[in-house]
């Protein structure tokens, strides 16, 4: 399991360049490592990249189902997993993207990615983390980003860490996520205002907040171009009526997170 969060975290800072410069900034603050709450996987629900196939991934690692979410409006679903036996390892959170609810056009474009992952998979085996398909062109990003910009992210990016989330109620010295927000904007980076800048309440049990996905040049098929790639989460979670801390999710914050990695205007 170490070895998988390791991979994913050196794929994750080695295309999210912002994300490396703030956790440097938060362990220069502390004695103590920075423990990550969780991360976030895209994926499509079909093929043998679907969350089906995913949460068996996970099964292998230990981890299992732990709450599901819908997300009506962008036309997702997901689940988090948590680990069955270490308390302290980070959640895991996954969604698909609803294919069936797009136009013919996106369906038949994804769905050739998702054949391309098929081949790949069989004969390799589901790899974490991975794009599973080619290069796409950069006219392809265009138009699905038109309907879908977590498709267009997903066909670009493949299955990787979208986010690392820095668990606040870890930190030594930034104990809120309102001394967190503000120290992170003084560093001069941006924060993902979409609702608010903190998505979430004590009385939901967790608050989130994000930085906006960095703009990096990734490779098309048809060269370099500037896009947004992956985002820096952080959460605080609280206690619930039991005296424990909320473990799970808010599904009308996590869809506020999602446009995280929006286009810039």
């Amino acid at each position: 399991m170490t070895t998988l969060f390791e991979n994913l975290w050196n794929d994750y800072v080695a295309i999210t360049p912002d994300a490396l410069t703030i956790h440097n900034k938060f362990s220069n603050l502390s004695s103590k490592p920075i423990v990550n709450d969780h991360i976030a996987l895209r994926t499509f629900n079909d093929g043998l990249i679907s969350l089906k196939h995913i949460g068996e991934y996970l099964a292998k690692h230990g981890y299992a189902e732990a709450g599901e979410y819908h997300f009506k409006e962008k036309k997702l679903y997901a689940k988090h997993f948590a680990h069955k036996t270490d308390k302290n390892a980070p959640k895991i959170f996954v969604s698909e993207l609803l294919l069936e609810e797009f136009s013919a056009e996106l369906q038949m474009f994804c769905r050739g990615l998702i054949a391309q992952a098929n081949w790949k998979i069989k004969n390799n085996g589901l790899q974490l983390p991975e794009r599973h398909w080619g290069k796409i062109s950069r006219e392809a990003y265009e138009r699905l980003l038109e309907e879908s910009e977590y498709a267009a992210w997903l066909a670009a990016f493949g299955l990787r860490a979208n986010h690392f989330t820095v668990s606040i109620n870890h930190l030594e010295t930034l104990n809120s996520i309102e001394s967190v927000n503000q120290f992170v904007k003084e560093a001069g980076f941006e924060l993902n205002t979409s609702g608010s800048e903190i998505k979430g309440s004590e009385e939901v049990c967790l608050k989130q907040s994000s930085t906006m996905a960095s703009i990096v040049d990734w490779a098309f098929e048809d060269g370099n171009y500037p896009i947004r790639s992956c985002f820096y989460e952080f959460a605080e979670r609280f206690a619930m009526q039991n005296g424990e801390l909320y473990q799970g999710f808010v599904a009308a914050s996590a869809d506020k997170i999602f446009e995280s990695t929006n286009v810039a205007a």
